[in-house]
């Protein structure tokens, strides 16, 4: 009996949790004024509401003053659940939503569908696709059908994707970076040394408040890193930030190129400012082959420099936003833009293209593919002449919100993004993934990046989990470029050269005040880097990366000495034949750069000089290096360079510059010299 009891007083109480209560006077006796102020508060937030869904978060504040006093009105809860959706914290429309079919199962026509996005957004996966179904077998509309079976289908997806989920560490830049603002759109150097991003916070340009969204108009902002941390964040100032919207879109490799997005959250052009010393020049509009009147919203230079992807929407599309690319002539000038193509771009939108700088890997953001909801990021590589199709990165990297402007340092194990978590500053704050590293505990986060040239409001899920990573296949090439005697920092030209191919790939600058540079070298090529400056001789360098070579990070500094008597360089481009001195084909470019010095400078008279290393008789290694410096000496004479100004030497293994103990030290040995001897 008592069992019966308990079981009708439990009946009793449930049925009256999930009674619906308007907001009428005999549902709250004495308290008249309550409920007056309840009233108010849902008429103000209604006359938002009512303006659409970009204002739809903007009737919180009032909405839940009004639950406060009422928690159990279906209407009201409904709305809460909707204005969560379409805002930073889109996790809470869960309770929100529930709880309204619970007080009403008929509280809005479109109630399973809002059920099943609270599931789908909670990776309820099944539940999520039992609710769509129920919708989706009460409606006709093509478009809400269409609509309905995609997130049937992200949310199988999300299952499949669900068994492989991949381990990652997520954790907050801390309060240096971080406001109680938004901080996103995070872009970095490959090395990772200096991170923008866009936010807004008090303290920017024109430090003026954006009247449709309530919040500081967004502004560039600049750290960098010092040991394992980034330094405290500052406005990277005028003339990149205006008194306008001014949003971090893309930052070259090396740190020395910044693409922004300027212009109303609804539209605006990109543009484009280079590092000159250590001030930023003024923007400049990317033109009419990158800029259209339809909305171009992110970009990403090839490792190079020579290509620039980028997102629009313009006409002529495959979907909505596409990604495009344009090549950059030998004017400095954008040639037409050409879609990527249907392997990558789908009929949904794509977003936040990113390049790597191994020159042949891409991540990007599609709503299309086999994503789990929303934008997910996808990689994709270009191999033999085309991409290949777009991998889904996984769970928790991707969630079943919108995921993108995901930036991946040049190491492969590291990416910024901007969220909204449990435990941060405040607002939107920007967290550094690190891809599988030792175990942690499980790290649950509520995450909202904007897709800020889109102004959409963006959520994702990061928890910690398992994967195998790859390493890219590159090296990092930096340093810093210095006068030899007086150590002052240079600005140079670095010229990246294919030695096999006998062809310049790219051309860089070291920086004017501090003298860094970075250049990124893809695997599978011989490269030549040749430093030059007016007055200087040049310095080169020699990388041989075969395919297979992982990522790897080589800091070289670089000296360079003025065109004076005494003064020698090594050639480190010049080759032969084995146990020959027949010159290679690949010494072409270097050895056309010593007669391009020699041609600029008439007066000065030169030793070419050739090296061995131990291995041979002292007699042979005379002879064989004698005749490779004449070899040298012939191939400028026959370039123009008058015969009395140039004098062949061979030393053979006399001067060593390192031990002849090991192969490197003995390929060091091995080696020709330019020196000037006398100046008329």
């Amino acid at each position: 009996m008592k069992t019966i009891n308990f079981l009708i007083a439990l009946f009793v109480s449930v049925q009256l949790i999930a009674q619906n209560v308007e907001f009428e006077k005999k549902n709250f006796p004495g308290r008249k004024d309550e409920l007056n102020e309840a009233k108010d508060n849902i008429k103000k937030g209604d006359e938002i509401f009512e303006q659409g869904e970009a204002y739809y978060r903007d009737a919180l504040p009032y909405y839940l003053k009004a639950q406060a006093f009422n928690p159990n009105n279906a209407k009201l809860n409904f709305k809460i659940g909707l204005a969560y959706l379409h805002s930073f914290e889109k996790k809470k429309a869960y309770d929100y939503i529930l709880k309204a079919f619970t007080l009403d199962p008929q509280v809005d026509p479109k109630i399973r569908y809002y059920m099943g996005r609270v599931y789908h957004l909670n990776s309820e996966w099944d539940k999520a696709i039992q609710e769509y179904n129920m919708y989706l077998n009460s409606i006709k509309d093509k478009n809400e059908i269409k609509d309905v079976k995609k997130k049937i289908e992200e949310c199988n997806n999300g299952k499949i994707l669900s068994q492989t989920p991949i381990r990652v560490w997520v954790d907050n830049l801390g309060p240096e970076v971080n406001t109680s603002f938004n901080e996103y759109s995070p872009v970095i150097t490959t090395d990772e040394s200096v991170l923008m991003f866009t936010s807004r916070r008090p303290g920017g340009v024109g430090n003026k408040i954006d009247e449709n969204k309530n919040e500081y108009f967004e502004d560039v902002w600049v750290s960098y890193k010092s040991g394992k941390k980034f330094t405290t964040a500052t406005n990277l100032g005028p003339p990149v930030n205006t008194e306008n919207h001014d949003a971090a879109v893309c930052l070259s490799p090396d740190g020395q190129k910044l693409i922004t997005y300027q212009g109303g959250v609804n539209g605006g052009d990109l543009f484009i400012s280079y590092l000159v010393g250590k001030v930023w020049s003024k923007p400049e509009n990317l033109g009419k082959a990158i800029n259209t009147k339809y909305h171009e919203s992110s970009a990403s230079f090839s490792y190079d420099g020579k290509i620039l992807y980028f997102v629009s929407d313009r006409d002529g599309g495959i979907g909505g936003h596409d990604i495009y690319y344009s090549e950059i002539n030998e004017k400095g000038k954008f040639e037409k833009a050409v879609n990527i193509g249907p392997v990558i771009n789908t009929e949904y939108d794509e977003e936040a293209v990113y390049m790597m700088p191994d020159g042949k890997t891409m991540y990007f953001a599609s709503k299309g593919h086999n994503s789990i909801g929303g934008y997910d990021v996808f990689k994709t590589t270009f191999e033999n002449g085309q991409w290949t199709k777009p991998v889904n990165l996984g769970i928790p990297i991707n969630t079943p919100d919108d995921d993108a402007f995901f930036a991946l340092a040049g190491s492969g194990r590291r990416a910024y993004y901007s969220s909204a978590s449990l435990g941060g500053y405040g607002g939107m704050d920007l967290y550094k993934i690190t891809i599988l590293g030792p175990e942690k505990q499980p790290l649950l986060n509520t995450q909202d990046q904007l897709l800020a040239m889109a102004a959409k409001p963006v959520t994702n899920l990061k928890v910690e989990q398992a994967v195998e990573v790859t390493k890219p296949k590159m090296t990092l090439l930096k340093g810093i470029v210095y006068d030899a005697k007086t150590n002052e920092p240079l600005e140079a030209i670095l010229n990246l050269i294919d030695n096999e191919k006998n062809v310049i790939l790219a051309s860089f600058k070291s920086n004017a005040a501090t003298g860094k540079y970075l250049v990124t070298l893809p695997s599978g090529k011989n490269y030549g880097i040749a430093v030059q400056r007016e007055g200087y001789l040049f310095h080169s360098e020699n990388f041989n990366l075969p395919a297979d070579a992982d990522y790897q990070e080589v800091t070289k500094d670089i000296p360079l000495k003025k065109i004076e008597i005494g003064n020698a360089i090594v050639l480190k481009n010049i080759f032969f034949d084995f146990d020959k001195a027949t010159l290679r084909p690949e010494s072409y470019n270097e050895l056309d750069r010593l007669v391009t010095l020699l041609t600029e400078n008439p007066s000065i008279k030169v030793e070419i000089s050739a090296h061995t290393d131990s291995k041979g008789s002292d007699e042979y290694n005379m002879k064989l290096s004698q005749k490779r410096a004449e070899s040298v000496v012939n191939y400028l004479i026959n370039k123009g360079i008058s015969s009395d100004r140039l004098i062949a030497k061979g030393y053979g293994e006399t001067q060593p510059i390192d031990t002849n103990d090991t192969e490197e030290g003995r390929q060091n040995n091995r080696r020709v010299e330019f020196k000037i001897i006398s100046a008329k």
